[in-house]
């Protein structure tokens, strides 16, 4: 990407977004477009499609979603399935319409079923029931590759998916009942400190294993793909399965190769922020999927590896929860 080129941070407030338009000003882009969610409402088809009318961005990132933990998912599953598919056709159509070089759909790990051989392979996409706590936003994001996909084969677009593994770090929802394990965590242990609690209750067994990547990690990898020369961005974009027989989604697997269980996250996040006190798991919430193991294999061929650990990233994430609350 040139660093004249006009690039669209779709969701440039949350988690994701901020980590690339922070990415971006360190590799001296400076042509970035944003918009707030108050001055314009992305599930508005009119809206969106005159915003690229007017300013034809050149590439687009779209981090934009509506997001939250197990909680939120049961809670609001209607709202994340209709909010989400309109956030992505509405981008991806006016993408198209309006001739981006390179668009990149920003998904999930829980795209993968429930079940799927570990760790988890671009092509295991379609091959399983999902997880049902959060199936509403997994189809959500999985029409949206079928999107790019569709439009690839269709219209001869350039549209990648990238699939992120369980992210945190700087920006991220600390709300008590919407946030990821993470914040979530790093709340409730901090404010175990503070009030010199005994205990600290945590959701689940503790036995699932995960996998964390730190949001700074992220981008770079994200912006890493988007600068790749053409042919071989070209391969990325997905197989025509009906001339190929092969099923191939245009999808990029984005973690770091490694997991822990939630036991073990819990122990150090509780190191981290400094919390003396004991951990009770509460076996009767909802576990979730048991593994979620990226296959990170196809990146690393791309020629990019995870740089940051989880406990500095940890650190850094608690240093910016302290900073914001």
């Amino acid at each position: 990407m040139d660093k004249r080129a006009k690039i669209y941070i779709a969701g440039h407030r949350g988690l994701v977004g901020s980590a690339l338009v922070r990415n971006l000003q360190t590799r001296g882009h400076t042509n970035m477009l944003t918009r707030t969610h108050a001055e314009l409402d992305l599930t508005d088809k009119d809206a969106t499609a005159a915003l690229f009318a007017a300013e034809k961005p050149d590439y687009v990132f779209l981090a934009a979603a509506r997001v939250g933990g197990i909680l939120a998912n049961n809670t609001y599953p209607a709202d994340f399935i209709r909010d989400n598919l309109a956030i992505q056709t509405n981008i991806i159509d006016a993408a198209y319409e309006n001739r981006v070089r390179r668009l990149m759909f920003l998904g999930s790990s829980c795209i993968y079923p429930k079940l799927a051989l570990q760790p988890l392979k671009e092509e295991s996409l379609l091959t399983g029931p999902l997880e049902p706590t959060n199936r509403p936003y997994a189809l959500a994001k999985i029409a949206g590759i079928e999107m790019c996909w569709s439009y690839n084969r269709q219209y001869g677009t350039r549209f990648l998916a990238a699939m992120p593994t369980n992210l945190y770090g700087p920006g991220d929802n600390y709300h008590p009942e919407n946030s990821h394990v993470i914040p979530a965590l790093i709340r409730k242990f901090h404010a175990a400190k503070v009030s010199n609690a005994s205990a600290v209750a945590v959701w689940g067994t503790g036995t699932p294993r995960r996998e964390f990547m730190y949001s700074e990690d992220m981008a770079d990898a994200c912006i890493h793909l988007m600068n790749l020369p053409e042919a071989t961005f070209n391969t990325l974009l997905g197989s025509d399965e009906a001339k190929t027989g092969i099923f191939m989604p245009p999808v990029v697997n984005i973690g770091v190769g490694t997991d822990l269980t939630i036991q073990e996250l819990a122990e150090t996040v509780r190191s981290v922020v400094g919390y003396a006190g004991q951990i009770e798991f509460d076996s009767t919430k909802p576990d979730g999927t048991p593994r979620k193991l990226m296959d990170v294999s196809r990146l690393h061929s791309l020629g990019w590896t995870s740089k940051v650990g989880l406990q500095d990233g940890l650190a850094m994430a608690y240093k910016d929860f302290q900073a914001v609350t």
